[in-house]
């Protein structure tokens, strides 16, 4: 597996970080196209919005720049990960560079930043889940910007108030215009608490894509 020289001997363990896609999930849909019985073979015919589920964006997905999902390389999908731990996040809160405690001053550029806010246990409440999601405040988007963060990893839908559509553009394009990658609809993220984790998103390689579901996992250091 793919982790740094630094914890080759060390022990090591896969946390996986996806929400399992299912129909009546916003934006999946799936057709039985052949069955084992019928045609010799089990397969499905998929219908996936770009932004269902665990998923990442792309900077053309709100125009602030031209990359697409499959021309973002590997290396920035990946990498070791701060985890802020907020599991007292409120509906339509907003987080700010003041709630992410030590992380502010001890950030290293090219780390990725992962948010557990909790926020995936709503995900089942699709009202909830989208519409009183806790965003990213402007100040700390920024700071993302000033810190040379790679990706931004949450819990909820969206980075930002998908019902404000001038903060909703603001903040994305604040994020991925300076090339941070943005994952959303992470799950499990407070099983990263307190260790060290090397995270990956993995999105499919669609050409010209705005974005697109992907597998997110962590490798964790465990202590023994």
């Amino acid at each position: 597996m793919f982790v740094p020289n630094a914890w080759a001997n060390r022990h090591l363990r896969i946390v996986d970080l996806t929400l399992p896609m299912h129909p009546g999930m916003r934006g999946v849909e799936w057709d039985t196209t052949f069955t084992l019985e019928r045609d010799g073979w089990n397969a499905r015919t998929l219908r996936l919005y770009s932004h269902a589920g665990t998923h990442m964006d792309a900077p053309m997905h709100f125009d602030a720049g031209p990359e697409t999902i499959d021309r973002i390389p590997l290396d920035r999908c990946m990498g070791y990960a701060r985890v802020v731990h907020l599991p007292d996040t409120k509906p339509r809160s907003v987080i700010g560079v003041s709630d992410i405690g030590n992380v502010a001053t001890t950030f290293l550029p090219g780390q990725i930043l992962l948010l557990a806010t909790g926020w995936s246990r709503h995900a089942d409440d699709p009202a909830r889940y989208r519409d009183a999601l806790p965003a990213l405040g402007t100040d700390l988007a920024h700071w993302c910007v000033e810190r040379r963060v790679k990706l931004v990893g949450v819990e909820p839908p969206s980075v930002a108030d998908v019902n404000d559509r001038a903060e909703l553009t603001r903040i994305h394009r604040i994020l991925l215009g300076a090339g941070i990658v943005i994952v959303e609809g992470l799950t499990h993220l407070d099983s990263l608490v307190g260790h060290e984790a090397w995270f990956v998103a993995a999105p499919l390689k669609i050409e010209g894509g705005d974005g697109c579901p992907c597998r997110a996992f962590a490798y964790v250091v465990e202590s023994h």
